[in-house]
């Protein structure tokens, strides 16, 4: 019996990794439609979507099987509600690269973004890149280095943000209103998809040490 149940947890945690590489391959699709107007792109992301969403419902619903049959404790517990609350984040993360990819849907033939706003957005798009893919990593080897790398990745998406709204309320912007919500929009987007994977890694990191830090949980 306990065999079984470790096999089911091993289950939960590799489609965990299945759904944040299906998030990792999300965005990168997503920033590169953003920065090339590549609709193409932009389609399969949106199409996408539903598959991350389908792939969400059947993690939680091991999980919840999980918890009523086995009925775990201690750190058993804390994987199965940790998934829960992970998988969550991550259809969100899924979400923020759908948007981005509608965006640049809406805008075809034309550039989201003016460009005065175009090399911002390229490193905000490269850095939310590497964090998805830090983030299959850390859900792979629950390495605690990785989660720190993606707090410190987080720390520079959030400075861009700042740069880009700085930018639109400026008085030398000379951006359309179209541009003003796009960019706000955008930049919102990328931002938040950073949010959601620290607020992954402090739950992996709550799920190694089983220690919550209430000072690093404001997202």
């Amino acid at each position: 019996m306990r065999e079984v149940f470790q096999q089911e947890l091993a289950e939960v945690q590799d489609r965990l990794v299945e759904l944040a590489e299906l998030v990792a391959e999300s965005i990168d699709k997503a920033t590169r439609a953003f920065h090339q107007s590549e609709v193409s792109l932009a389609e399969e992301v949106i199409a996408s979507d539903n598959f991350i969403d389908q792939r969400t419902v059947a993690l939680d619903e091991l999980a919840i099987t999980i918890l009523a049959r086995q009925q775990p404790v201690a750190r058993d517990l804390r994987i199965v509600v940790s998934a829960l609350r992970i998988s969550a984040s991550l259809e969100r993360m899924g979400d923020m690269s759908t948007h981005i990819a509608q965006l640049a849907r809406y805008r075809f033939p034309d550039k989201v973004v003016p460009k005065s706003l175009r090399s911002t957005f390229a490193e905000m798009g490269q850095l939310d890149v590497e964090i998805a893919r830090k983030l299959v990593e850390l859900l792979r080897t629950e390495d605690a280095q990785l989660a720190e790398e993606i707090r410190n990745d987080d720390d520079k998406v959030d400075a861009l943000h700042l740069v880009v709204f700085d930018k639109v309320l400026g008085e030398t912007w000379k951006g359309e209103a179209v541009d003003t919500v796009d960019a706000t929009l955008a930049s919102r987007y990328h931002e938040r998809f950073a949010d959601h994977a620290v607020s992954i890694a402090k739950k992996v990191q709550y799920l190694v040490t089983g220690d919550w830090d209430p000072e690093k949980s404001a997202n």
